[in-house]
Formats: structure tokens, C-alpha cells, sequence
């Protein structure tokens, strides 16, 4: 069963008719958007910031739901100029800056986490528009990175989130397949001209929210 991760990008975007359950896990409950063969889920649900989402219980929920594969929307900030904002790119391999969470809490488990090289091929064929390969850098949030920091991060990664590292980890953990597409919404900052603020980031994903329901609609389509 696929399963879809939506984030900011999501928004303002018309999503199919699915049915809405809770779905409880041993790590609380999370909220699910279900249909036959697709489960979706909104990140930020409740306007819940990236430090504060329960990712355990929301990866816990979608292995209960059925899902094998994850392909998850991320907004992101570009690390490199040539990755201009508006644009789109699956990364190949991701950091992390801050804690990511486990289900293992009792036991010494080594999981490899890891992008699924499949998954991602695949979507690359139905989203040709999309930049393929890249590294994907989390950090904390809910604020916006310093000039200092981008610098840094910009050494080791192409775009950074505060989301994605996390998903994938878990999702790993819970042997479900895991892909990413990144809409990059804006160049970190002391890239571009603009100073970054959460509205920036909401009007961009407004701009693109016609071409992020065609691409939902398309990986719906071919690969539930």
C-alpha cells in the first residue's frame, strides 16, 4: 500500500476524498487520511511545528494502516544556487543535525536507514521535472537557520528541511520503503536577497499549489 506524507507544500492543495481515522499506536494516536489502496498524512496537523510532531506515533500509525512505501513531500531551503527556488529534487541520502527518534527504546537494533533507490528511480520516471539525487540535511527548527549555519551545512548537503530525516528513519525502522520529493520553496538564508519568514515559504507553496496537486494526482495514479 502506498502512503503519502504531505507537509507545507500540501497546504493549499485539493486532496482526494479519503476517510479520516485515528489510528492508535504505542506511541500515541495519529491522525490518517485512508482510502483502498492509499493512506495519506498531514505532518502539521493542529499548525504543529517540526520539533513538536510526533513522528513515532505517525510512522507507527501508517505500518498498522498497511503502508509499504512512503513517498513523502518536504519543503525545503536550497544549499546550492544552481538549485533554484520553486524547483523540485528527490535527494539519494540524507544528514541529520538533531536527535531523530526510534521505536527501539529497549533493545540495541541496527537498522541501515537508507532513501529507497527504487522508489526514487520510479518517481523520478512520473515527475521527469525533478532534479534527481542530492543530500537532504534536517535541522531542529522551528527556526530558520543562521547564515553561519547554512555556510556549514551547504559543506555537506545540497537542501535542508527539518522533517525528512526523521520519516525516513522511522520508516526504515518499520520496514516500509521510503522516497522523498522536496519542493524547494526558497535559498537558505544569506543565499538569496529575501528575508526568510515562515510567510515566504506559505506564498511560494500557494504559487505551485496547481502543479503539487498534479504531481500527487500523478504518483496516486501509478503508483497506489
Amino acid at each position: 500500500m502506498l502512503g503519502i506524507i504531505g507537509g507545507t507544500s500540501l497546504l493549499f492543495s485539493t486532496l482526494p476524498q479519503l476517510e479520516k481515522k485515528t489510528v492508535a499506536t504505542p506511541f500515541g494516536p495519529a491522525e490518517l487520511l485512508c482510502g483502498r489502496d492509499l493512506v495519506m498524512l498531514m505532518r502539521h496537523q493542529n499548525s504543529c511545528p517540526p520539533h513538536r510532531i510526533n513522528y513515532r506515533a505517525n510512522l507507527a500509525a501508517m505500518a498498522i494502516a498497511g503502508v509499504t512505501r512512503i513517498v513523502a513531500f518536504g519543503s525545503s531551503g536550497s544549499l546550492k544556487r544552481e538549485i533554484t527556488p520553486g524547483s523540485l529534487l528527490i535527494p539519494t541520502d540524507y544528514v541529520s543535525m538533531t536527535d531523530i527518534p526510534s521505536i527501539h527504546d529497549h533493545a540495541i537494533e541496527h537498522v541501515r536507514p537508507e532513501l529507497s533507490q527504487d522508489l526514487a528511480q520510479n518517481l523520478k520516471k512520473l515527475i521527469p521535472q525533478a532534479r534527481y539525487g542530492g543530500i537532504y540535511v534536517q535541522t531542529r527548527g522551528p527556526r530558520i537557520e543562521t547564515v553561519a549555519e547554512v555556510e556549514a551545512l551547504a559543506k555537506i548537503a545540497d537542501i535542508v528541511g527539518m522533517t525528512v530525516a526523521s520519516e525516513a528513519t522511522l520508516a526504515r525502522e518499520l520496514g516500509m520503503d521510503f522516497a522523498a520529493l522536496c519542493t524547494i520553496e526558497n535559498y537558505a538564508n544569506g543565499l538569496g536577497e529575501e528575508v526568510l519568514t515562515y510567510e515566504h515559504i506559505v506564498s511560494v507553496s500557494r504559487e505551485h499549489k496547481d502543479r503539487t496537486e498534479e504531481i500527487v494526482n500523478t504518483i496516486i495514479t501509478h503508483m497506489s
